[in-house]
């Protein structure tokens, strides 16, 4: 017992030692679930409060209410949405956020409209930035493709597992789930953030899969990129729409030295003229940008 009364009163002490971490939000894209970022949690939980809001469920009763009294599910809707669950459910700003995908637009858009909530964006295989997509979402409805739709995602093709494939054929069984997923499509395929980059002030760390398949043109997406302010670009040769799957420990290094201002190099093999060079357009140097080579981080 006086252990434990010593241990109580010496909780102001101990408090004023006690350091809150950074809030870090992931968010998942039109293709994926929260679940998505299993290969990141636990690694980036070292240095930040991570914190997964779900915002996609296409079977969820709140984005079903919305679709049953005549809503749109856009990306405003759905950065309303990011920016509902941070102010009632973390109320910490400003937050460090973290985006693959569809769920870079909502994230860009939510910095974009309350610039003073963010800190810095990591943008992982962003859509949204540049013509149209090859998204196999639509080709999994239309076609009940699922090997081939979740294939596209990776360069690898054992990431594409029976179990994942065998998972989608069941979301696609479930009419809820797959008026979603339509509504979603419908609301989101054509959107484009382009013209919100250059207002964008928050340094931006963008990572892409040099063989990304879903991106139509990775490099015309990678010099569109480049109109963010303060952005810092990295492309992950044999890697495709799912970095932070298919390049899990790279991904999170660089994740978590750039949010604390770590990364002070880039390595030369992820430097993006190498893509842009095949196509004879090198990208402007940006600010703080350095190619070379870093090991460590392999």
């Amino acid at each position: 017992m006086a252990t434990n009364v010593g241990k109580w009163f010496d909780l102001p002490r101990r408090m004023h030692h006690y350091k809150q971490r950074v809030p870090l939000i992931l968010v998942n894209g039109l293709a994926e679930q929260s679940e998505s970022w299993f290969a990141n949690r636990a690694f980036l939980t070292r240095h930040f409060d991570v914190k997964v809001p779900e915002i996609l469920v296409y079977d969820g009763d709140s984005l079903h209410q919305w679709i049953d009294s005549g809503g749109e599910v856009t990306v405003e809707f759905l950065a309303a949405q990011l920016g509902r669950y941070l102010d009632e459910f973390v109320q910490r700003p400003p937050y460090h956020l973290v985006g693959s995908s569809l769920g870079c637009q909502v994230i860009l858009t939510y910095a974009h409209r309350h610039p003073q909530k963010v800190s810095k964006l990591v943008l992982i295989g962003p859509s949204g930035f540049l013509g149209e997509e090859n998204l196999p979402m639509i080709d999994g409805v239309r076609h009940r493709d699922y090997e081939s739709l979740v294939r596209s995602v990776f360069y690898r093709g054992h990431f594409a597992t029976d179990a994942l494939v065998e998972a989608f054929r069941r979301k696609f069984q479930d009419r809820r789930w797959k008026l979603g997923l339509l509504r979603t499509l419908r609301g989101t395929v054509r959107h484009s953030v382009a013209p919100l980059l250059p207002e964008v002030p928050h340094p931006t760390l963008v990572i892409w899969g040099a063989d990304d398949r879903v991106l139509s043109d990775v490099g015309g997406s990678i010099r569109a990129a480049s109109r963010l302010r303060r952005v810092r670009q990295v492309v992950i040769p044999k890697c495709g729409h799912a970095p932070q799957i298919e390049k899990a420990r790279l991904v999170n290094r660089l994740i978590s030295r750039y949010l604390r201002d770590q990364l002070k190099t880039i390595p030369a093999a992820l430097d993006p003229d190498r893509v842009l060079t095949r196509q004879s357009e090198p990208l402007r140097p940006r600010t703080g940008f350095l190619a070379t080579p870093m090991r460590s981080l392999s």
